[in-house]
């Protein structure tokens, strides 16, 4: 058992694989099971939910900095950035970072029959591409190897050039702190930094952007009263981004519920401090210079093997290895990466 930032971890000694699957504290586990022995026992009713639904968007609100009205929930990155996608014009322009995470490229190269054209760039020149695009589709943080988005950058480029952003901040929400509310749509999963079950996801959007979208996948949840939608018309959808919402995967609701406001409550620049610290100290000892991310990769041949038959645990990513610290990692964790990528 570790015990970090005030929670208690189950966390394995050597996981470093957030960027794949965050492990809970101990008591959003527990907040997820007493759920299910609920449910076993059918003492669980639909109206529980609304609560734990609605306690997670706004600290989801609080730490990508915008007001709770303009949050949408999902189940997934991919269908939320879809809304989105569809409700592009015909023609269209997107522009992409090279090698982005195709849950935030799939859903605009799939609108190509509609004559929406996609050009991927290199992560450094997203800014200055922005400009004469109607829409930029982009990860804060890269999935693959961490890169580190300049926001700064973008939204100034952006802003001038009037061009629509969406942002994916799956790998940096958590452990980065972010303000973020100028873009135009800001997209996060819940399992991997937000220490949450998967099935939870959401999407904050601006005024401009909701203006223009038609709720596509629309239905009882995305009511003004919800429970006062459930059938018949009109339809009665809510003035605010709730008209995006679609049904909450529930249980998956009470874990983010217990996760987000500790995370929201927490000093994140401290949070980023230890996580890239260690980072850092990983990148050190391999005679690599210091980043600015949580992650990192080791390009070897067998790092991937030499990690995992050591019991640590990371990903392999474009033939390297991915390892990602949060909050509940240690210098324990760095040694033990280190040795077994010494031999």
């Amino acid at each position: 058992m570790r015990s970090a930032f005030g929670q208690q971890f189950d966390v394995p000694d050597g996981y470093l694989n957030t960027a794949s699957i965050g492990m809970p504290p101990v008591a959003v586990a527990e907040a997820v099971a007493q759920a299910v022995r609920q449910w076993r026992v059918g003492a669980g009713r639909s109206h529980d939910f609304d609560e734990p639904v609605a306690v997670a968007r706004a600290a989801f609100a609080e730490l990508v900095g915008v007001g709770v009205e303009r949050v949408a929930i999902g189940s997934a990155v991919s269908a939320l950035a879809g809304l989105v996608a569809a409700n592009l014009a015909d023609g269209a322009t997107v522009v992409v970072a090279r090698g982005e995470f195709t849950s935030v490229t799939f859903p605009f190269a799939a609108q190509a029959g509609r004559g929406v054209t996609v050009t991927e760039v290199e992560l450094s020149e997203v800014p200055a591409a922005a400009v004469g695009a109607d829409m930029v589709a982009v990860s804060a943080v890269q999935s693959a190897d961490g890169a580190v988005l300049d926001l700064d950058a973008l939204r100034d480029a952006a802003s001038r050039a009037g061009t629509r952003v969406l942002l994916d901040v799956t790998q940096a929400v958590g452990w980065l702190p972010l303000s973020v509310g100028w873009a135009d749509a800001v997209v996060a999963a819940g399992y991997k930094w937000l220490l949450s079950p998967r099935g939870a996801a959401w999407m904050a959007v601006s005024e401009r952007l909701r203006a223009e979208l038609t709720p596509n996948n629309a239905g009882w949840y995305a009511g003004e009263q919800p429970w006062g939608s459930t059938y018949g018309l009109p339809a009665r959808l809510a003035t605010d981004a709730r008209r995006l919402d679609t049904s909450p995967a529930w249980l998956c609701h009470v874990g983010a519920a217990a996760a987000l406001p500790w995370l929201a409550s927490l000093d994140l620049d401290k949070v980023r401090a230890h996580c890239v610290g260690l980072a850092n100290e990983l990148r050190a000892e391999l005679g690599e210079p210091p980043g600015d991310s949580a992650i990192t990769v080791v390009d070897r041949p067998d790092a991937v093997e030499r990690l995992t038959d050591a019991g640590v645990v990371v990903s392999a990513r474009r033939g390297a290895a991915r390892l990602a610290f949060h909050l509940y990692n240690t210098e324990a964790d760095v040694r033990r990466a280190l040795s077994a990528l010494r031999g």
